[in-house]
């Protein structure tokens, strides 16, 4: 990593006589890059993961108090949409069928309505589970904690991620900055030096 690199070499030049200033500036803006990434990175990453989870969880309860999972009867099977060819799609969709249903909403209205239902071979008078909403219509499974979670660390690793990535971009453009200060220096005093540059006498 060019920011430890950096630090050892402020190690090694910190007494050497022939140091530039921008040498040692650029090993202390990798030293606070590193610390950065080292300290800040983390923390921002539980950080961000802690709202993220708390907030999931939140949800999670709310979609268990809205939702409801009721028993759904096959009245008649209905065509299947013309074959895939993805190998991947073919799969989730044979593992599930179109069905017309009937169910009863928390209320005990009755509804019927084409849905999906996790029967591979459905048959008319089947049952499988459904998930509804206080209204009766369908809704999707609700999140579990399981799930909240795994989406709560992928959060909280993306803004670690995130942040490391920023300190690094912003130390690179610091450096080419520095950097670029430095030629433009050099061009400076190479115009006042380059015409007398190997004339006999020159600067005495």
């Amino acid at each position: 990593m060019q920011a430890v690199r950096a630090i050892t070499g402020l190690w090694r030049w910190r007494r050497n006589p022939l140091r530039r200033r921008t040498d040692l500036a650029e090993a202390w803006v990798a030293l606070v890059a590193l610390m950065l990434i080292v300290v800040a990175a983390p923390v921002v990453g539980v950080v961000a993961g802690s709202l993220s989870r708390d907030a999931l969880y939140r949800s999670v309860q709310e979609q268990r108090s809205l939702r409801h999972q009721v028993t759904a009867t096959v009245v008649q099977k209905v065509a299947q949409p013309p074959l895939d060819s993805d190998p991947e799609t073919s799969t989730a969709r044979d593992a599930h069928s179109r069905v017309i249903a009937t169910w009863k909403a928390p209320d005990g209205t009755a509804h019927r309505d084409r849905v999906i239902a996790a029967l591979n071979t459905p048959h008319t008078g089947d049952t499988f589970p459904l998930w509804i909403d206080g209204r009766g219509q369908v809704v999707g499974r609700p999140l579990d904690r399981t799930t909240a979670t795994t989406h709560a660390v992928l959060a909280g690793f993306g803004a670690a991620v995130a942040v490391t990535g920023l300190v690094e971009g912003t130390r690179r453009l610091v450096v080419w900055r520095m950097v670029r200060r430095r030629y433009a220096r050099w061009d400076q005093a190479w115009d006042i030096a380059g015409p007398d540059w190997g004339r006999t006498g020159t600067g005495s």
